[in-house]
């Protein structure tokens, strides 16, 4: 197996804009023909419909198809075709003037709520909900008896009966958008509010109001419709609901003349409600999904083998057989699909971990080390394919299994401790919940066995008040402390490999060396293999018995932390090793210093 060139220098990303990934998907490029369809129809009514639609011919009244008159006549003796058409003017106008006053209104409320939160906040979402809780319809009837029934009036009523869902979204985005740092840094650089919330709070918003809507498009529509069929509006104006309410009182002797209109404004709104959930799924997953061909030609030219080109060798080695490794990857590859190619981000990786060995992967930001985990794992991003000549978890092949039987590994044979251990635990739960949940559904343990294996492992990291801890939410327990509920819940399945992703991440110094003895005393307690990704060499030297370096996406060195450290092959390593704290203390001198005589010794001193 051989790798495929990575191109000359950077690799060209390509954004792929919301309008271009929403024709990616049939459903809604065929709801978006549809809706085109009705607004083409709507606009060109005068040139399109055959007949006045107010134009009365007795001789029409309840007449079937033909005859010059494709759909037939109304029970006035008019064209369906031609008032259907002219309906769809007024079904269009009305819904766009209930979604630009719902946008109006909406949108600034709910952004400026978010963002200055206080009383502007209370306020507004006070009479939110206090329109919310108004009926809709009764309000539109009194409106439609004090107005006159002024269409236009109606519809802005309606608009403003709908803003809450406008605002509600704006307002949650808002209140996220509002805590980034980019916004604190906007403040401090100068930039004025009014600035801040037109090009950072309305730019990200507008992606959620889109999908708000559509669907809001169509639930006007239908309340439209409805009032036009109690019969509010002006009988000289042609509208779909006028069309429904005369076909519903000829229904049993003509009813043709409801199909018609029923037909549009249902194909009208489906159309809408698709748009608007196409538009969601895109809006909820930025990142653009491969098709299964793009996944099966990745596949393809990471498994090709250009036996011309140097990289055709995989880098690494192995020090242990298969049947004795509780780890083992040969030959893995990893890439994503590109405009141009294939960016092969993984290049022929292959090492192996031994049961009770602490393996350390060590490289620059960029060099592989995650992907090849998460290849390990089966977590890889959207996008991302891996190939491999094997990947052995307790000397049997799991690389080929589907991922239902990947999955099943982790929490058993495979523990995973994640990096960022705040962003990493649910805030919606308590840390006994988030605990005993996965030995409940993985290992079949009781709630009370499961609550209290949780405990126990809780005692087992060093955490001193279990029970307070486990009814605790992530939010009210330290950095470090998450740190700790991550590895209980790693280790609470006793899995026979622990994989720890940059464990010392946003951690203090003395944190980091109590997270690293308790992983280095639970390796030796459950004599697992422990492998570890960092990026720091001190970690490295710790804790580790070997050590795998990365760089580009390949292994350029592999041996036991004493010979690297002493003798490092690849200059690569000696850069590593060289910009590492040299003045930082050891373990062992750090062990010393704490130790009583050391600290009698250090006072001695001053």
């Amino acid at each position: 197996m051989t790798a495929v060139p990575l191109p000359a220098g950077p690799v060209p990303v390509k954004r792929v804009s919301l309008g271009r990934r929403y024709l990616r998907r049939p459903l809604g490029v065929a709801a978006l023909a549809v809706f085109a369809i009705v607004v083409a129809v709507a606009v060109l009514a005068p040139w399109l419909a055959p007949f006045d639609p107010d134009h009365l011919d007795f001789a029409l009244s309840h007449a079937t198809p033909g005859n010059g008159h494709p759909l037939g006549g109304d029970s006035a003796g008019r064209d369906i075709l031609s008032r259907l058409l002219y309906g769809a003017r007024t079904t269009l106008y009305g819904a766009l003037i209930t979604c630009l006053t719902c946008v109006v209104l909406g949108v600034p409320a709910g952004v400026a709520a978010g963002y200055f939160g206080g009383v502007t906040d209370r306020v507004a979402s006070w009479l939110s909900d206090a329109l919310q809780s108004v009926p809709v319809m009764i309000v539109l009837l009194v409106v439609a008896a004090g107005t006159g029934q002024n269409f236009a009036v109606l519809m802005v009523t309606l608009g403003v009966l709908l803003a809450p869902g406008h605002y509600r979204i704006a307002r949650a985005r808002a209140l996220t958008v509002g805590r980034e740092p980019y916004i604190d840094a906007a403040r401090v650089s100068g930039v004025t509010t009014v600035r801040i919330l037109r090009t950072h709070m309305l730019r990200a918003v507008y992606a959620p109001v889109i999908v708000q809507t559509a669907l809001t498009a169509g639930i006007a529509i239908g309340l439209q419709a409805g009032l036009q069929f109690l019969g509010v509006g002006s009988a000289s104006t042609p509208s779909w609901g006028q069309l429904m309410n005369d076909g519903f009182q000829t229904m049993l002797s003509y009813p043709l003349i409801l199909l018609w209109p029923s037909i549009a404004l249902g194909l009208t709104i489906a159309a809408l409600a698709f748009i608007g959930s196409t538009l969601a799924d895109l809006v909820s997953v930025r990142v653009e999904l491969p098709t299964a061909r793009r996944r099966a030609r990745v596949r393809r030219e990471l498994a090709a083998a250009p036996s011309a080109l140097p990289e055709a060798v995989a880098s690494g080695t192995h020090v242990h057989e298969v049947a004795d490794s509780a780890l083992r990857v040969e030959n893995l590859r990893v890439g994503y699909a590109t405009r141009d190619g294939v960016d092969e981000v993984v290049r022929g990786v292959s090492f192996d971990a031994a049961p009770g060995e602490v393996l350390g992967i060590v490289g620059e930001s960029g060099s592989g080390k995650t992907q090849t985990i998460f290849s390990v794992l089966d977590l890889l991003p959207a996008g991302g394919t891996a190939v491999a000549g094997g990947i052995w978890v307790g000397g049997e092949e799991v690389g080929r299994r589907s991922p239902k039987e990947r999955a099943a590994l982790l929490g058993r044979a495979i523990g995973y401790v994640p990096q960022e251990p705040m962003t990493n635990l649910d805030p919606c739960y308590p840390i006994g919940h988030q605990l005993a949940e996965p030995l409940r559904r993985v290992h079949g343990l009781s709630k009370a066995q499961a609550r209290q294996r949780a405990r126990d492992v809780l005692v087992r990291v060093g955490i001193q008040d279990p029970d307070r801890v486990l009814k605790a939410y992530p939010h009210q327990i330290s950095g470090g402390m998450a740190q700790r509920v991550l590895i209980a819940g790693a280790v609470a399945g006793r899995p026979s490999l622990l994989v720890a992703d940059e464990p010392t991440t946003a951690l203090d110094v003395t944190v980091q060396a109590e997270v690293l003895e308790l992983l280095r005393e639970l390796q030796r307690e459950y004599g697992m293999a422990l492998v570890i990704v960092t990026h720091d060499f001190g970690v490295v030297a710790d804790i580790c018995d070997r050590v795998v370096v990365m760089k580009d996406g390949r292994v350029v060195e592999t041996g036991p932390v004493e010979r690297i450290f002493r003798r490092p092959e690849n200059p690569y390593t000696a850069e590593l090793i060289g910009a590492s704290l040299d003045d930082a203390p050891c373990r062992d001198e750090l062990d010393e210093a704490c130790s009583p005589a050391g600290v009698r010794g250090e006072e001695a001193a001053r």
